[in-house]
């Protein structure tokens, strides 16, 4: 089930695509204003964001270039009322992926959104890649340069989204939700341990350290 976030102030529109969404099988999530959505989108990591352009508290300009900033490659859709050519293109450049000018028929915001989730998943690739650390995900095999890593399930799983978001930071509820399950209710302190674990295996020939902690908030990797 592909999660999608809908930042919209005006409510009858939001319920309104809330409920289309949920109806065609998408798990949907709201926000209100621009803030806000910035953090829903960095605190669930959502398939595709459903963006309006004209927000309270930061315009979706602002939360589209934003994003793109901390590394979020997620396909965003902006959603507005204006059709100039210079708007629209201030909007891409911006780092949103389409536009749909309001008012729009729910059958193309639909199309659009299939062809880039359809698209989104087509490139994901089965080898991933940062630095000299390498990932496959057919084989569950992991490599520091030539070296063979090997990880338990547990640490291929964090090692995997780790990799999948190169230089994005991820909160620590993010890397619960994904690695553990949403409910997870046990030890507060598992992803400081999983990443210990890490570190002592991506490490143990005295490679540099690339899964950095960000205090307060979670972890990224990064050189």
């Amino acid at each position: 089930m592909s999660k999608i976030l809908v930042v919209e102030d005006e409510q009858k529109l939001a319920k309104f695509l809330e409920l289309e969404l949920q109806y065609e099988g998408y798990e949907v999530a709201i926000a209100s204003d621009g803030k806000e959505g910035l953090k829903v989108a960095q605190k669930i990591n959502p398939d595709l964001i459903l963006l309006d352009w004209m927000l309270p508290q930061m315009s979706g300009f602002d939360v589209c270039r934003q994003l793109r900033s901390l590394g979020c490659m997620i396909p965003i859709i902006l959603l507005t009322a204006r059709d100039e050519i210079n708007d629209r293109v201030a909007g891409l450049d911006a780092g949103a992926d389409d536009y749909i000018v309001k008012p729009f028929g729910i059958e193309e915001l639909l199309s659009r959104l299939r062809v880039h989730l359809r698209k989104s998943n087509e490139e994901d690739p089965d080898e991933l890649h940062f630095l000299d650390l390498s990932l496959n995900r057919r084989t569950r095999e992991v490599k520091r340069g030539d070296r063979i890593i090997d990880l338990t399930a547990t640490e291929y799983d964090l090692m995997e989204y780790l990799i999948s978001h190169p230089r994005q930071v991820l909160t620590r509820d993010q890397i619960l939700e994904k690695v553990w399950g949403y409910d997870f209710g046990g030890d507060s302190n598992i992803i400081e341990v999983y990443v210990r674990y890490l570190r002592l295996k991506l490490e143990s020939n005295k490679e540099k350290r690339i899964i950095q902690t960000v205090r307060g908030v979670g972890y990224v990797l990064k050189d």
